[in-house]
């Protein structure tokens, strides 16, 4: 299993290698028996759109430094966790597109332990989104819930933040690799998570953030999870991305009302419309879980 996995990561890596391109890839050749041969890749396939990216995939396909890369990311505390992984979340494998392989450094076992709440809303939080996290949370933490966010600035920072004060556990999904957090206001905070929490990526830890990414990577903060909170977003704003994935995958979507008059409230008001449970307490969120 060693080996495949070794294989599938290094078909990761290589540029122009999309999602169902390693779809279609693994049901040719499901052991990725024929991966360094160069044969497989011209036999007529829809594999790949050009000439260009099939020669930049085979060359990235022999390249000893990404070999190196990837064999250098155990001694730097990262481990590389595949779809077919036992350590992989159950839910994820459950949404679209679920990430081929997972890149995590921190305490990989808080991807088992259940349940996730997924915790998101606006960059530019106010005080209310604040205090509503720290009216919130005491009571979710002692239940045991672990926080899931996207360590963007904002209501997620709060999240995790406050998630760790209140002795909880936190996991953080970035857009970009390991090497690369963004916002670099929030490196502090993500390096402390990689020690005692956990920060996880479905990008090869080199990858630089885009912004095409952090969309993507909402699929998988409401994927992870049992259920998503919206608190404080803009009426068209990336919270309301993760919740309409949630809603996509059968999760309960959470929302905190607003001030009718606030911008940062819009998004989370229409949720509420349009059937996301209200929350004024924590016991909100738990009864559901509970039940």
């Amino acid at each position: 299993m060693e080996e495949f996995n070794m294989k599938l990561a290094h078909l990761h890596h290589c540029r122009g290698v999309s999602w169902k391109m390693i779809l279609y890839i693994l049901k040719k050749d499901p052991q990725l028996k024929s991966l360094y041969n160069t044969t497989f890749y011209h036999s007529g396939s829809p594999m790949f759109n050009n000439q260009v990216s099939l020669s930049d995939a085979l060359r990235d396909l022999h390249s000893e430094q990404i070999h190196e890369q990837i064999r250098q990311y155990s001694p730097n505390g990262i481990r590389m966790i595949t779809i077919f992984d036992d350590d992989y979340p159950a839910l994820l494998k459950e949404t679209y597109q679920p990430p081929w392989i997972i890149y995590a450094k921190g305490d990989v076992s808080l991807l088992k332990i259940e349940p996730h709440l997924a915790v998101v809303g606006s960059r530019q939080a106010t005080e209310y989104g604040e205090k509503v996290i720290e009216f919130l949370f005491p009571k979710l933490i002692e239940s045991g819930l672990i926080i899931v966010s996207g360590l963007a600035a904002g209501i997620d920072a709060i999240a995790h933040r406050e998630a760790i004060k209140n002795g909880g556990k936190t996991i953080g999904v970035i857009a970009g690799g390991l090497f690369h957090i963004y916002p670099q206001a929030n490196q502090k905070l993500a390096y402390e998570m990689m020690k005692n929490h956990l920060v996880i990526s479905e990008y090869p830890p080199n990858t630089r953030p885009s912004r095409w990414q952090f969309p993507m990577r909402n699929r998988i903060i409401s994927g992870i999870s049992r259920g998503t909170l919206i608190i404080q977003a803009k009426s068209k704003s990336g919270s309301l991305i993760t919740a309409n994935y949630a809603v996509q995958e059968g999760r309960d979507v959470f929302a905190v009302p607003g001030n009718i008059f606030s911008a940062y409230s819009a998004g989370t008001n229409e949720l509420i419309q349009h059937g996301a449970k209200l929350v004024k307490t924590a016991e909100d969120i738990l009864a559901e879980f509970n039940y």
